[in-house]
């Protein structure tokens, strides 16, 4: 367990907070907000769609929250029961302390917030880190998962440590380094200003995870024999897309695979792609 602050500052908290918010004001489907208790602390819950339709949860990447599933949330919350769940560890609402990736906490964390909501199945997307542990939670409890979406994941490929590497020039650039990240992770999908403008914020405000994220091993993916989609992007600056999608194909040949040229790490919109998987018999 990591107990560093993951906040630099208590009024950089509330400022991330306070814009969580403000973008929850303009949520595009009706929403509730749950806390629910788990033995990693308090998490929190948007939650949007019909109880009778079947439970889908989305994860978020690593240093975001929930907010980032907002142009996504209407089209889902058509199908299915949605549960936006803000990960331990990062700038959401949900418990500040960082688990390690390489102990059980995330896939008991999990299956805790399963038997709190009562769900005994449910379907999964997650995008990068939150990619790594609806994976991590599939190995060790593939009969409470239906399907899985895996946006840009983590643990499949390899990081590339020029990444890492531009990371650090960047940051002695200031906002012009901020910028010229974001260009680098987001590719040549567009975003709008309001999100630039909360990634700068939490990029100021939050003390990011530096532990490596533990890659799976070749036993591991062989073994995620239930429905999967992986969608990465051509120019992802962050993971190497094309050792990811080599590995996959090798390991679980049945995988859904799709590789949007022209694009990075972070991708977003991808509902018109990814439901008809989601609905597919």
């Amino acid at each position: 367990m990591n107990r560093k602050a993951v906040y630099k500052s208590e009024d950089g908290k509330a400022a991330i907070l306070k814009k969580y918010d403000l973008l929850l004001t303009k949520w595009p489907a009706p929403y509730k907000e749950l806390y629910v208790d788990t033995r990693y602390g308090k998490t929190y819950i948007i939650t949007s769609g019909d109880n009778l339709l079947p439970p889908l949860i989305l994860l978020h990447g690593s240093g975001s929250n929930s907010s980032m599933w907002f142009g996504d949330i209407a089209e889902y919350a058509k199908y299915y029961k949605v549960f936006a769940v803000d990960i331990p560890g990062d700038p959401g609402k949900s418990e500040e302390l960082q688990y390690s990736l390489k102990s059980a906490a995330y896939s008991e964390w999990m299956n805790d917030i399963l038997t709190i909501l009562q769900l005994q199945k449910a379907t999964f997307i997650g995008i990068s880190l939150g990619a790594w542990m609806v994976i991590n939670f599939a190995l060790k409890h593939k009969a409470k998962v239906e399907k899985v979406v895996l946006i840009s994941p983590s643990g499949i490929g390899a990081q590339k440590i020029s990444f890492l590497l531009k990371s650090i020039v960047f940051s002695f650039l200031g906002d012009k380094g901020v910028d010229k990240i974001i260009r680098e992770v987001t590719g040549n999908q567009p975003i709008s200003e309001e999100m630039v403008n909360y990634i700068k914020l939490i990029n100021s405000n939050f003390n990011y995870r530096t532990e490596p994220i533990p890659i799976f091993t070749d036993n591991e993916i062989s073994d995620l024999n239930i429905p999967l989609m992986m969608i990465v992007g051509e120019k992802d600056a962050m993971l190497h897309s094309e050792k990811s999608i080599a590995r996959l194909s090798r390991l679980l040949p049945t995988a859904n695979i799709n590789l949007l040229p022209d694009y990075g790490h972070v991708l977003f919109n991808l509902t018109s792609r990814i439901l008809p998987f989601l609905l597919s018999r």
